[in-house]
């Protein structure tokens, strides 16, 4: 270790010091490339594996200083690609992306004010909408108010279309919790807030997430995902629960992608359920701030296809249906 920190002391003393936030850009992706230096030279030991290092921590430097992300060959050279290519292809890791991302909310988070039982959340995300086979391209503007207490008429909307929920019993499960009590009890472990969600709340005695199956590494993937659709969390929660998701087998990045605004990000996927490019979480490439999601939806015919770009524009604490913050 020692050694791979000298090479960042080797880098120019000239240069303007990093930020908080390149810092810990720059942390990630060092200990990244260190995690994969020993697979791309074959080497544990020797000047091999300093190579590679050296190489990986100028190229994490020069990411941290210019916001340009780290380019891993595929044949071990540096470039992406096929060899005798000049086309870069850019690598990521599922777990440098989500721990990225958990350091970027924790930057900006703050303490939230306490939904009351008897409020709404409200939000506001704009959907575009893609038919796979013509390209043809509509936006949407959806609404919701969602009873936080569950007791209360919610009223939603789908791709411009209102929808009115019933009031939940005692007992309705509802993923994720809407009460702020419930929220407030889930574990900010990571391992243990993937186990809790599996077992509505209460972790399985000797139970550990080597222990899943690929439908339960799904499931873990997918509520994880609800859970961070909700725009008001408790403070710590969400950044937990990107370090959770970096927790779960089968969890790939794809990069290049883009979300409803338009913006390039690299998308986080889990690889266990059909095809995995069709439905992602997209984060920045270089801050990792959480940017939103892509699915999939076919038409009731089954002829048509529908790509999904999502993202929220807007939300708050109401305290009745049709308000807005």
């Amino acid at each position: 270790m020692n050694d791979e920190l000298e090479l960042l002391r080797e880098w120019d003393a000239g240069t303007t010091p990093l930020t908080g936030r390149a810092r810990a850009r720059a942390r990630h992706q060092l200990l990244n490339a260190m995690a994969h230096a020993d697979e791309r030279t074959g080497t544990a030991t020797g000047l091999g594996r300093r190579h590679a290092l050296r190489f990986a921590a100028v190229a994490v430097v020069a990411t941290a200083v210019t916001g340009t992300a780290v380019l891993i060959g595929t044949d071990g050279s540096g470039e992406g690609g096929a060899p005798n290519t000049s086309t870069p292809r850019l690598e990521y890791a599922a777990a440098t992306v989500l721990n990225g991302a958990a350091t970027w909310e924790r930057e900006q988070e703050k303490e939230p004010v306490a939904p009351r039982d008897d409020q709404f959340i409200y939000s506001k995300r704009i959907i575009k909408e893609t038919e796979q086979k013509t390209g043809k391209v509509q936006t949407y503007t959806d609404e919701m108010w969602d009873s936080v207490g569950v007791s209360k008429l919610s009223l939603s909307m789908e791709l411009g279309r209102e929808m009115w929920e019933e009031p939940g019993g005692k007992g309705s499960g509802i993923w994720p919790p809407r009460k702020w009590s419930e929220l407030k009890k889930l574990p900010q472990d990571p391992e243990e807030l993937v186990l809790a969600i599996l077992s509505s709340g209460s972790r399985p005695d000797g139970r550990s997430i080597s222990d899943l199956d690929e439908l339960n590494q799904y499931e873990a993937y997918w509520l994880l995902g609800e859970l961070l659709k909700n725009p008001v969390l408790p403070r710590g929660l969400r950044p937990a629960a990107y370090e959770a998701l970096a927790h779960v087998p089968g969890v790939k990045t794809i990069p290049g992608v883009k979300d409803s605004a338009g913006r390039t990000g690299v998308g986080i996927a889990h690889t266990g359920r059909g095809s995995y490019k069709s439905k992602y979480l997209i984060f920045d490439p270089v801050s990792y701030e959480f940017l939103g999601f892509r699915d999939e939806r076919t038409s009731a015919s089954g002829k048509e296809t529908y790509a999904q770009l999502s993202h929220v524009v807007d939300w708050g604490i109401v305290d009745r249906v049709r308000q807005r913050p």
